[in-house]
């Protein structure tokens, strides 16, 4: 066994040398509550992924019925139950309608009636919430059971009650929508009004004079809107669901206005001779709500303050 001296070099436990000052270094950029989060949100590959896909869905559903030499209402018995070719893409229904330009018609209803409903909860919601949090005491019980007696309302009666009234229409979905739409957005605006009202930063703004308004548009809402803005992205592919859905019944939107929904009523009974009919507007139907659901939850994620690294 050899007697040589132990070298500093040879301790493992020895300590290691620092320059001067390096502990002052900064090691990474200094960065706000909003670049965090953008930063974080374009490292979730699957919402950003969700993110493209909607702006794809976007941009064809207002290019394509625009560039497209056909249109989405007028018959063509000649060329009907075509299979997708150069000339018509997505094929033709048993009219001689393309189905390309009828099936981004129906992304633009769907996309209409989701960032429609998804405006309407966000504004209704916010201010029922904000009001229920911060006075709190017998004002949030009475209006907490106003809408907990609206949610228990089943949605498909209230729309089948409308209808008594209006005409099956996008008006009549929209309205259907924000009766009860916007009761879970003012629920979750109230717990974070609850949370945030007695905060440090609210309590000054109080004593220094400023008013029940100020604090909750100013100071409270602005500080939540981070739970906000999900839920609102989230409530979209819900409506577009619903939409959808309804149209499918026949309580939406009637021919020749095209909707997801109704094209895919109209194909069911020649799903198995035309296949394509039935499978594109399922399959822009399903990608679209799949890209919101994805891109909400990333959005989930990056508000999220536990999973900052």
């Amino acid at each position: 066994m050899s007697n040589r001296a132990v070298t500093r070099d040879d301790n493992p436990f020895a300590p290691l040398q620092r320059e001067a000052g390096a502990g002052e270094k900064i090691t990474r950029k200094s960065l706000t509550a909003w670049q965090d989060i953008r930063y974080r949100l374009k490292g979730n590959k699957l919402a950003m992924f969700g993110f493209w896909v909607i702006i794809v869905v976007v941009a064809l559903a207002i290019l394509v019925p625009w560039l497209s030499v056909h249109d989405h209402y007028s018959n063509d018995l000649v060329n009907k139950n075509k299979a997708p070719t150069w000339g018509h893409w997505f094929g033709t229904d048993d009219l001689g309608r393309d189905m390309l330009v009828r099936t981004m018609m129906g992304a633009r209803i769907s996309l209409f009636v989701g960032v429609m409903a998804a405006i309407i909860d966000f504004f209704i919601g916010i201010i029922y919430g904000a009001i229920m949090g911060y006075f709190g005491g017998k004002v949030d019980e009475i209006m907490n059971r106003l809408s907990e007696i609206l949610y228990a309302i089943p949605y498909l009666l209230v729309v089948i009650l409308l209808l008594v009234v209006m005409e099956p229409s996008l008006t009549t979905i929209i309205v259907a929508m924000s009766i009860t739409g916007w009761i879970n957005m003012a629920w979750i605006v109230r717990g974070q009004i609850i949370s945030l009202k007695n905060q440090e930063y609210a309590l000054a703004s109080q004593v220094l004079g400023a008013g029940h308004m100020r604090i909750m548009f100013r100071h409270l809402i602005p500080n939540a809107m981070g739970p906000i803005i999900v839920t609102v992205t989230l409530s979209v592919p819900s409506a577009i669901f619903t939409e959808a859905f309804l149209s499918f019944l026949g309580l939406g939107v009637q021919s020749p206005v095209a909707s997801w929904g109704t094209m895919i009523s109209d194909s069911i009974g020649a799903m198995t001779i035309f296949p394509w009919r039935l499978f594109f507007p399922a399959f822009f139907l399903c990608l679209t709500m799949f890209a919101f659901n994805v891109f909400g939850d990333g959005l989930r994620d990056a508000f999220d303050p536990k999973l900052k690294k």
